[in-house]
């Protein structure tokens, strides 16, 4: 669907959809907005007055009044918050997040970590019918993976390190409620690799999946079982997955963390590769254009043989490249660790 060339952004001028809530070029709010009349032409306006310690000034007008949820109450224009792409690189681990093309704001998360030999990952994607979903994200994923480190440094198997995170997560988003009817939430995965293992904690419809890279390693695979309305439809044989997915409320999660949510199951389920590959943990910005194992592991395998010498971020970069060629409709976030890791065993120092 091309933008309707009548409907333009009051702001800058960009084109816009019809049904779009937010510019895509500049972030102006386009509830109520009037249409476009460009300025004449002139002389710039003078520059915003110097900013004052303490006080959040617009980035487009240099006004000072600054909504709570990020929004110049002058302009409409939203504030950028650091997070409209964010990339990650360790030795062990890569991940790439990005906005998307269609959301105004980055509402996932990701932290990634290493401690004795494992290598941790979370991925956290909140959700946008509740308040704040970009704190509850934020939250989730910097407590899991403090948990997680926290637990494995004092001697815990990566299972039961993996279900203390996803406790503390779940109370920590759950303690950003305001009231019962204020309750921010997201989705949450995690993973701890090492010594031969993966070890993976879920709530909600974020991903892992493992990518095998052959030479007796094996198949690619989901490791997670979505908690969604769509994979309950055909849990119960009431519909196909291609039936379930193609309905309006396929997405729609069963379980998150939140003040909000039900009693989660603390799962916490192992993964033995027997050979090399990668996992990938994504939200599903990411998997909804790619939710089938064999079609992950093929952007996967094309990316790596584009630049068959170049790190793994390039793959990370690659895959959200993917996601926002194919519409971008939904903030993209991917997490990356390679198999076996890059990581010494406990103990050892790296050469």
């Amino acid at each position: 669907m091309e933008p309707l060339a009548a409907t333009r952004c009051p702001d800058c001028g960009e084109a816009v959809f019809a049904d779009d809530d937010f510019c895509e070029a500049c972030g102006r709010s386009l509830h109520g907005a009037a249409p476009a009349t460009l300025p004449p032409p002139g002389p710039p306006p003078p520059a915003a007055p110097p900013s004052t310690p303490g006080v959040r000034v617009c980035a487009e007008c240099g006004g000072t009044a600054i909504s709570d949820d990020g929004y110049c109450e002058q302009c409409g224009v939203l504030q950028p918050s650091g997070r409209e792409h964010v990339e990650v690189e360790t030795p062990e681990a890569v991940g790439v997040s990005d906005r998307g093309l269609r959301h105004s704001r980055n509402e996932d998360a990701m932290a990634v970590a290493s401690v004795g030999g494992n290598v941790i990952a979370v991925v956290c994607d909140g959700v946008s019918s509740a308040p704040r979903p970009e704190d509850a994200s934020q939250v989730a994923a910097e407590t899991g993976a403090a948990m997680l480190t926290a637990q494995l440094s004092s001697g815990a198997d990566p299972a039961s390190a993996t279900r203390a995170a996803l406790a503390r997560a779940a109370k920590a988003v759950a303690a950003l409620a305001d009231s019962p009817h204020d309750a921010p939430a997201c989705t949450y995965v995690s993973a701890v690799v090492g010594d031969g293992e993966v070890t993976i904690g879920w709530t909600g419809d974020s991903r892992a999946y493992w990518i095998s890279g052959g030479n007796g390693a094996r198949p690619s695979t989901a490791l997670t079982v979505d908690d969604s309305w769509a994979a309950r439809m055909v849990a119960l044989g009431v519909m196909t997955s291609a039936e379930a997915h193609a309905d309006r409320r396929a997405h729609t999660v069963t379980s998150w963390l939140g003040a909000d949510a039900d009693e989660i199951a603390l799962r916490a389920e192992t993964f033995r590769p027997d050979g090399p590959g990668m996992i990938v943990v994504c939200s599903d910005g990411l998997w909804n254009y790619l939710p089938e194992a064999a079609e992950m592991a093929e952007a996967v395998h094309t990316a790596a043989a584009r630049r068959p010498q170049g790190p793994p971020l390039e793959i990370a970069r690659s895959l959200v490249r993917t996601a926002l060629d194919a519409g971008g409709h939904d903030n993209v976030t991917v997490v990356l660790i390679p198999f076996p890791t890059n990581v010494p065993p406990a103990g050892e120092a790296r050469s």
